[in-house]
């Protein structure tokens, strides 16, 4: 397949164009400098003419804090630039898939969110994703769109990914003890992404990997156990504690009942173990 891969220079498209390779696709991955995903011309010009088997769309603006003081960047982002993926992709018949979050929910619900259940997202940067969603649908019927959270991995910025680093220099880090997720590896989720690009699906996808879910303060243990690292750095705190602009679900568990069918993801302790191994940390 010849497969177009957004914002290039993030942790999941890095690991998106990383399996596509591996399988023998032929990837153009583009940096938001390369191509703007708000720029609808720029957009129909460059996949318009059907060059693309498949568009994997991983730019997003993903500041969640920051979209509460800047909501017409995140509205344009992700919102506008992914209805102009889908319309491109529509346009040339091509493969479209795009990244949406957990956060489309509200945090109400007593275990795990699957497909069926109804959106009430709680901040602007939630409310763009999950307007992203519904353009990207309306635009094209072929559209995939796949729901994630707590992705983690090399590279990453968020504070997932950087944790084993901190330990290692044994920096003290304040976890969250009640919130929860579904932790879900980049390399994971890139595989399946791929998958889903050569499937012939349609629809919502959720794709996390599988097991109960954590905490943040789960997750930091987690680290400590696969990277040998001391568990008294890690201090946990409770969310109302943090003073932070937007709301986020106090549980944004996914279950993967229709991304399962390409296959069962893999349990995220093991995710974390092979995610350590891969920056350098534990055996």
């Amino acid at each position: 397949m010849k497969i177009l891969v957004t914002g290039a220079e993030g942790m999941v498209a890095r690991a998106v164009s990383r399996v596509c390779v591996g399988l023998g696709d032929d990837v153009v991955a583009l940096a938001k400098r390369e191509l703007d995903i708000t720029d609808r011309d720029a957009v129909s010009r460059l996949i318009g003419g059907g060059e693309f088997d498949a568009v994997i769309n991983c730019a997003a603006f993903t500041d969640v804090d920051g979209a509460e003081s800047d909501p017409q960047l995140c509205y344009a982002v992700n919102a506008e630039g992914v209805e102009n993926l889908a319309r491109a992709c529509r346009d040339a018949d091509s493969v479209f898939v795009t990244i949406s979050t957990d956060y489309v929910f509200d945090g109400s619900k007593d275990g795990f969110y699957d497909e069926s259940d109804v959106p009430r997202p709680q901040s602007v940067y939630a409310a763009a994703k999950l307007e992203g969603e519904k353009l990207a649908a309306a635009s094209y019927a072929r559209s995939i769109i796949v729901r994630s959270g707590w992705i983690f991995g090399p590279g990453g910025t968020n504070f997932l990914s950087v944790m084993p680093e901190l330990l290692a220099d044994g920096k003290k880090i304040t976890a969250i003890e009640d919130s929860f997720g579904t932790p879900t590896y980049a390399e994971d989720l890139a595989g399946h992404l791929r998958r889903l690009a050569a499937s012939g699906s349609e629809g919502v996808f959720h794709v996390v990997n599988s097991g109960e879910g954590t905490s943040y303060l789960g997750f930091a243990k987690e680290i400590c156990t696969a990277g040998g690292f001391d568990d008294a750095l890690v201090a946990p705190v409770s969310s109302s504690d943090l003073e932070r602009p937007a709301p986020r679900p106090w549980s944004s568990k996914l279950a993967t009942v229709r991304g399962g069918t390409l296959g069962p993801m893999p349990d995220w302790r093991d995710a974390v173990k092979r995610f350590v191994k891969g920056v350098g940390f534990g055996a």
